[in-house]
């Protein structure tokens, strides 16, 4: 595997660390393509707005006696106003927020099996009924009023290739990279982060075995690449329980998870939704 412009990024885990205020909110709010805009919606008084950003409906929590919005903000977002549509009672109304730009890193990778760049038309096929099944299971909604939104990392490992890079296999231009890359050993426990549900299960092309988790009001979080899958679609999980192990089945040059999040249907940094301090104390 190449890095090029990588190589600065693929550095000991302790490096990637940010120091976390005692007492703070997550996910840390990051206003950018790719992160999480937090937005005040008034005080928590009666029942929770329901909120859009554009055609996607958007976490509502209560917090410090407010409601907020959790947003998250999709990688191809221009910078500049951005509105969120809101019901309150019945009664219509806004919010707006501010996008700031932000530039993510080039990554270049070199795969042996050129299948994995250029799909053969039967692996097209393939990959075209699996790509229904991954949107429908990140697109899930289940209304629950209590959604934990401070993630444990799920796999004890050294952070990898961060979210939102520009990538380039075989020099081929993709898509950005959509999780945050774990380097682990093979069979290393996968845990949940918190508290959720399986959506569903599968071995996809480019994925290989994969879990979707459903922590409610459109969090997901998706498990790539595991060696074995430990849970069942509609299993209830809670924090620290078992996925699965790490693997390196689909589209990979070792062993690592590919940790996702997707919030309101939108792949969003995981980064922001842990305690990084923790896992400075840890290591």
């Amino acid at each position: 595997m190449r890095t090029d412009s990588l190589r600065l990024l693929l550095v000991p885990a302790l490096a990637l660390l940010l120091p976390t205020l005692a007492g703070a909110a997550f996910p840390r709010a990051e206003p950018v393509p790719g992160g999480v805009a937090i937005v005040d919606l008034g005080p928590a008084t009666g029942k929770a707005p329901v909120v859009h950003y554009g055609k996607r409906r958007v976490l509502v929590r209560r917090r410090n006696g407010r409601f907020e919005a959790v947003v998250g903000i999709p990688l191809s977002a221009r910078p500049g106003t951005a509105r969120l549509a809101i019901s309150a009672d019945g009664r219509p109304g806004g919010r707006e927020f501010r996008i700031a730009p932000k530039e993510y890193a080039t990554q270049h990778i070199t795969l042996k099996n050129r299948r994995m760049v250029n799909p053969s038309a039967k692996d097209l096929e393939r990959i075209r009924r699996e790509k229904k099944i991954i949107l429908g299971a990140l697109a899930t909604w289940r209304d629950t009023p209590n959604v934990q939104t401070r993630f444990d990392l799920p796999v004890d490992g050294r952070l990898g290739s961060p979210f939102g890079l520009r990538r380039f296999f075989n020099g081929q231009p993709r898509k950005p990279h959509s999780g945050l890359d774990i380097a682990a050993p093979q069979g290393a426990p996968i845990r949940a982060p918190a508290d959720g549900v399986v959506v569903t299960t599968g071995h996809y092309f480019f994925n290989g075995n994969t879990v979707f988790v459903d922590h409610g009001q459109g969090l997901v979080t998706m498990y790539c690449h595991l060696h074995d899958i430990a849970v069942k679609p509609g299993q209830t999980v809670q924090r620290g329980d078992l996925l699965g192990h790490v693997g390196m089945t689909g589209r990979v040059t070792g062993p690592h998870l590919h940790w996702g999040v997707s919030l309101n249907n939108v792949r969003v940094d995981p980064k922001l939704f842990l305690d990084l301090a923790v896992k400075t104390a840890r290591h």
